[in-house]
């Protein structure tokens, strides 16, 4: 009789323990959809929900004061001519930080042909883990055109962090994540050739370039803090004086070229094809 009130006492403080930790779930995971009752993008509010909630749960919620699952880019912020320095601690501790991926660079943030390149590619092979780089929360955890099975986090620090052309993700939007833990495996979805993985960091939704944060080879971070201003950003300023016309059916290289005051050998000029090149719907041509 004895045993069986000590089992019962055990059971009645495991339920109650459980109750008032809704971390604590058969995955381990605190996910703020589901224990933080996030409103979803399906639209289910949850009327217990309030700014004080997002402010909670959504990391640096009062520098964005949004939360999109849908878009991975969803911010119209331009910092070309920002007048401040804002100062990101990155890592307050060693623990704060893990190398997404220890690697060689293959392609370097800047232009790359016709086109600028917004992150890092770093060599890795089909299935090698790739991790978070700092403590966060998911904000998107899908397949996107260009960037494949895509994961970024949102980090207290202000960043966000992107992990692209992965084969599989390991996390779904509202993951709280630690810095080290898997995002998803290497891979080649999306636009690449290659098996590799795409890293970039934004602040607002604008790139920085990954090198001032990663040493890649190394895997160390640069710096505990980084102080942003204009000069991340300068590049911005001739990256946006280039228009580009996105394809849509029945568009000619004739006809973009009437429609921007231009003509077919600049446009080809400008984006390295030829006059006969097959025009594909969605992709963008440069025209000035």
């Amino acid at each position: 009789m004895k045993q069986l009130f000590s089992l019962i006492s055990l059971l009645l403080l495991t339920t109650v323990g459980m109750a008032q930790n809704p971390i604590a779930d058969n995955q381990g995971t605190f996910n703020i959809f589901r224990d933080g009752k996030m409103p979803t993008s399906s639209g289910e509010v949850f009327e217990s929900w309030n700014i004080n909630d997002s402010l909670l749960h959504i990391p640096s919620y009062d520098t964005y004061c949004s939360w999109n699952t849908d878009r991975v880019h969803p911010y119209k912020n331009d910092l070309r001519f920002m007048t401040d320095t804002v100062l990101l601690v990155l890592a307050p501790d060693s623990c704060d930080f893990v190398s997404p991926y220890t690697g060689r660079k293959t392609s370097d943030f800047g232009y790359r042909r016709y086109r600028y390149h917004y992150g890092v590619d770093i060599k890795l092979y089909q299935g090698e883990e790739v991790k978070s780089a700092f403590e966060g929360v998911v904000r998107i955890a899908q397949y996107d055109g260009d960037y494949g099975k895509v994961v970024v986090v949102r980090h207290h620090n202000g960043l966000e962090t992107l992990y692209a052309h992965l084969s599989k993700l390991n996390v779904k939007e509202g993951d709280k994540v630690e810095a080290g833990d898997v995002v998803g495996l290497g891979g080649s979805t999306g636009r690449s050739t290659g098996s590799h993985l795409h890293f970039e960091a934004r602040y607002k939704g604008e790139p920085i370039d990954p090198n001032a944060l990663i040493e890649w080879e190394t895997g160390y971070l640069c710096h505990d803090t980084l102080a942003v201003n204009q000069e991340h950003f300068e590049y911005l300023v001739e990256v946006r004086k280039r228009k580009y016309h996105k394809i849509r059916s029945g568009d000619t290289l004739s006809g973009i070229a009437r429609r921007y005051g231009t003509s077919i050998r600049n446009i080809c000029q400008l984006n390295g094809i030829r006059s006969t090149t097959t025009l594909r719907i969605g992709k963008t041509l440069r025209y000035n």
